[in-house]
């Protein structure tokens, strides 16, 4: 059943974000809808700050306050147990009474859910580009950065060599 879940986009009261997901956590281990509620998220980025006596302050900032995401089956019981939520405002984007799910890209966007991509290629491998104006042209991995999501890869055009930078699943190694 959870092939079938959705991220849904849950409006709260302002500062009530903490206390929506807690609530809806403790609700699905109450009445055991692990199977349709799965994930509640609150998508945070960590922020570091400098005081006017040259302290440093860090802390999670909300990426998106107001909002709790939601990964779940929907059905009007779980509709009802995020809908009962004191706190919540309702669900975002609902077309009449059916909130609309936000669809992969969206919730890789957003920052939501990581996708996880395996780098089967290392610093001098020849590579393929997958995609984009250089689709189909190869060249060599020049430096990753994982967390950036980026591949520099030297590409030869108009017989020079240019760095040129992609994200790490628009290039693939090619066997030899």
């Amino acid at each position: 059943m959870a092939g079938t879940a959705k991220w849904y986009v849950v409006q709260t009261y302002s500062g009530y974000e903490s206390t929506v997901k807690a609530t809806i956590e403790k609700t699905v281990q109450s009445r055991q809808l692990q199977d349709q509620i799965l994930t509640i998220a609150i998508p945070t980025e960590t922020v570091t700050e400098i005081t006017e006596s040259g302290n440093s302050k860090t802390y999670d900032r909300k990426l998106y306050p107001g909002y709790v995401f939601v990964k779940m089956v929907y059905s009007d019981d779980t509709w009802h147990v995020i809908k009962g939520v004191r706190g919540v405002a309702g669900f975002v984007g609902a077309s009449g009474n059916d909130p609309v799910p936000l669809s992969d890209e969206e919730v890789y966007e957003m920052g939501v859910e990581k996708r996880e991509i395996i780098v089967n290629y290392a610093v001098g491998d020849t590579v393929r580009i997958l995609d984009g104006p250089l689709s189909s042209f190869t060249g060599t991995v020049d430096s990753i950065e994982v967390e950036n999501n980026s591949v520099s890869v030297i590409v030869s055009m108009f017989g020079r060599e240019t760095p040129v930078e992609f994200e790490l699943d628009q290039v693939e190694v090619i066997s030899q």
